[in-house]
């Protein structure tokens, strides 16, 4: 079962309201911060990571300690 938002009639409608709600003034600062917030997301998942290590360096009889 869809949301019904095939029909452009109810886009329009959604878009009136999105209007109404926020404003014509805060709409294209919404807009910005959505585009750049999906630009460093996607700049996240593309970028090359490091290893991680997964396990304990092992311990040397100079590092140990004795009290």
């Amino acid at each position: 079962m869809g949301l019904g938002l095939e029909n452009p009639l109810h886009i329009a409608i959604v878009l009136l309201v999105v209007l109404l709600v926020f404003g014509a003034k805060r709409l294209p600062e919404m807009g910005r911060s959505l585009g750049s917030g999906m630009r460093g997301f996607k700049e996240e998942l593309t970028a090359p990571t490091e290893p991680v290590q997964t396990t304990t360096p092992a311990v040397t009889p100079d590092e140990t300690h004795t009290v």
